[in-house]
């Protein structure tokens, strides 16, 4: 597979497709032998051949159709310190959480997905040996018995039929002079290719989409764990303004306004349950198990967030298996253009046959009833109503579709990274900003609570507080989850791998 660089160094040519009042080449091939003396024309054929045969070759891609790669990226991300590159097929282990490792191994075993992708590379691989077995000899044997009389088939009169039994061995094999089977083996070959491409990009998906989902699980623990203790938190504010309400320090609007609180969080944290177990079910069917059988248990959130370098563009375009396999798919379909040109030209076939045939069974086997046969076949239709002339250009559309799809491949790729480069830079600035709000939030419900048990402020003032460090912790929470998110979406977005930066 050839590896993409900052520019493309394909040579440049317009894709060949006949317009419906041009002149094909069998037609100008026609036009030009008519020129010759008449003793040339003998050569006819042949010449005519060697003509149309020039005009055979897949056309070259235009490199103005394509994108070209840009030097850098535009956001280089947080100044972290990079960490040690792992294998692309283990870009997990640097989060340093086991039971990541576990779940995604899981993955890689059972997903129905990979599977299917699995699937479809046996298959491209088939298709590619079927496509090389046709440019070898093709050998056969067969047997058989007919029972024929008149028609000058015997040299016995009508009425007295004969028994033929026969037995043989043949063989034929197609001279590809033209080049048709190689351009169709080629492209089968990169069909396979992008197959192979396309299943790297399903098991990276999957992957990162295992990752994002337990990450969320275990964000989604740890909100739950938060909000728990705020319950708790506030079931104690319940209990002092009860006690208050009791001593007839406040009013009972004070009492319902606690309650409230309580009831509202407690509320949330059902919630955040229900999402959960979401998650849960969303891994189970990511990992291939039933969703009834499948838990992960809930422990403290201390999965490490590694720092992933970008690098430079052109090496993540040639590491990402997307990008690789629309290529691929974008040469073999150059290929069909050649491949459809080539039917413009002759067939040529070698056949031979070799065995014995008689009239007696007893007699098949003797060496008086050897017979055999070789042949040379030629064939090139004449008039086919337009079949090839709309091949060729049903080809150089399908080449036309495929380069737009290489493209839209590349810049989709170059958006990825781009994106998940600024998330994680603006992400780290609102993490800091986060932590300066939940430090100040904090130090406010403290102040309140102990100016709320003086009677200097009102329970209002508390409650208020009070939720405001809640909405602020659960903030910090929802930043340092999209960190997470980010930080996997980005390593999908390379491709799986990438470079330490010195």
């Amino acid at each position: 597979m050839p590896r993409l660089s900052p520019e493309p160094r394909i040579r440049a040519m317009k894709t060949f497709v006949t317009p419906a009042n041009s002149v094909t080449p069998a037609k100008a091939g026609a036009q030009f032998l008519q020129t010759f003396p008449t003793p040339a024309k003998a050569a006819a054929p042949l010449l005519l051949a060697l003509i149309v045969a020039g005009c055979a070759t897949p056309p070259p891609i235009d490199p103005a159709s394509l994108p070209v790669t840009p030097a850098a990226f535009k956001e280089q991300g947080p100044r972290f310190t990079a960490v040690t590159p792992q294998p692309p097929q283990e870009w997990w282990r640097a989060f340093g959480d086991a039971q990541l490792d576990e779940l995604v191994a899981r993955a890689d075993r059972s997903n129905t997905t990979i599977q299917v992708a699995a699937a479809r590379l046996v298959q491209s691989r088939a298709l590619l040996r079927q496509s090389r077995a046709q440019q070898l000899p093709q050998v056969g044997v067969n047997a058989g018995v007919q029972r024929i009389d008149g028609l000058g088939l015997t040299n016995l009169p009508a009425g007295h039929p004969v028994t033929i039994y026969t037995a043989a061995a043949n063989a034929s094999y197609e001279a590809d002079l033209f080049g048709k089977l190689a351009l169709a083996t080629k492209a089968s070959s990169l069909d396979a290719a992008a197959s192979e491409s396309l299943l790297r990009d399903a098991k990276l998906v999957i992957e990162a989409d295992v990752a994002q989902a337990y990450l969320a699980l275990r964000a989604t623990d740890e909100e739950r764990n938060l909000v728990r203790r705020t319950v708790d938190a506030y079931r104690g504010t319940l209990d002092l303004t009860e006690r208050r309400y009791r001593a007839g320090d406040v009013a009972e609007l004070d009492v319902a306004r606690a309650r409230a609180q309580v009831a509202s969080t407690e509320s949330d944290a059902l919630a955040l349950d229900r999402r959960r177990t979401e998650i849960e079910h969303s891994i189970a069917v990511l990992v291939g198990e039933a969703a009834s059988s499948f838990s992960i248990d809930e422990r403290a959130w201390d999965t490490a967030l590694p720092s992933i370098p970008a690098g430079v563009p052109a090496a993540v375009l040639a590491r990402r298996p997307d990008v690789q396999a629309a290529q691929a798919s974008m040469l073999a379909a150059q290929s069909r253009v050649g491949v459809a040109k080539a039917a413009w030209l002759p067939d040529i076939t070698l056949t031979g046959t070799g065995g014995f045939a008689s009239s007696q069974i007893e007699d098949l086997f003797r060496f008086s009833a050897r017979a055999w046969g070789i042949g040379l076949l030629a064939s090139l239709p004449i008039f086919d109503g337009g079949r090839r002339e709309a091949g060729v250009q049903f080809a150089g559309g399908e080449m036309e579709v495929a380069i737009a799809r290489y493209r839209e491949q590349v810049l989709v790729a170059l958006r990825d990274v781009e994106d998940q480069l600024a998330a994680l830079r603006l992400l780290q600035e609102q993490a800091q900003a986060q932590d300066r709000a939940v430090t100040a939030a904090a130090r406010a419900t403290t102040l309140s609570g102990i100016r709320y048990r003086d009677g200097i402020v009102s329970q209002l003032d508390l409650l208020d507080a009070q939720r405001s460090e809640l909405l602020n912790r659960r903030a910090a929470l929802e930043v340092r989850s999209a960190q997470y998110q980010a930080t996997v979406g980005l390593v999908r977005a390379l491709g799986g791998g990438w470079e330490v930066q010195s």
